[in-house]
């Protein structure tokens, strides 16, 4: 099966898991604690597979890694820092504890 046959069958499960879930609602009242929490994940389920139908439908090429950005070795302007201290080592004249 390919993954665009595969995430059909997944939906049609999700939305029999869905259809499950609100006839227990209508059995079991949807004020409990344990309902909302089942509705709640069913819910989150259907996100995530949506997320991935997404996901799989671009091609490889579009979820190449972004370029890498290059830093420099060269040291910053001393200005910048001017009117800070160094964070966790103390005052600036003043031995770290």
């Amino acid at each position: 099966m390919s993954v665009h046959d595969e995430l059909t069958t997944v939906q049609r499960c999700l939305d029999d898991l869905m259809r499950s879930v609100g006839r227990l609602e209508k059995q079991l009242g949807a004020g409990g604690l344990e309902m909302r929490r089942v509705r709640t994940d069913a819910g989150h389920l259907r996100e995530s597979v949506a997320l991935l139908r997404e996901t799989a439908g671009t091609p490889a090429t579009a979820q190449r890694r972004p370029d890498l950005v290059t830093i420099s070795d060269t040291p910053y302007d001393p200005s910048l820092w001017v009117d800070t201290d160094d964070e966790g080592l103390g005052a600036r004249d003043r031995h770290a504890p």
